[in-house]
């Protein structure tokens, strides 16, 4: 029997996947054909590189860009606000009118 995956891909086209579970260092997890060794903890519901990501490359989940990375990071490197920029801008502010 196949032991369920500790984490998630929300859309083919994303390059992070989702913590299910604490993962620590050193786990080895199953994407498609490629093994990925994490080399640091990754928290639940938190988010881990797919594959190695370039500086500046845009952080895709639920198949939509959710930012950009401040730094290169690793296959299975822990996603977070020490390597990822928001895209987002604001559209509208409280008091505000067009």
């Amino acid at each position: 029997m196949m032991q369920a995956q500790p984490v998630l891909l929300l859309a083919a086209s994303d390059n992070v996947l989702v913590a299910v579970a604490d993962l620590p260092a050193g786990q080895l997890l199953h994407d498609g054909g490629r093994e990925i060794v994490l080399p640091e903890p990754v928290p639940l519901g938190h988010k881990l590189a797919r594959l190695p990501i370039g500086a500046g490359d845009k952080i895709i989940k639920y198949g939509a860009c959710i930012g950009s990375a401040t730094r290169d990071i690793p296959a299975g490197a822990w996603v977070h606000l020490h390597n990822l920029a928001s895209d987002y801008l604001a559209t509208s502010a409280a008091g505000h009118t067009a």
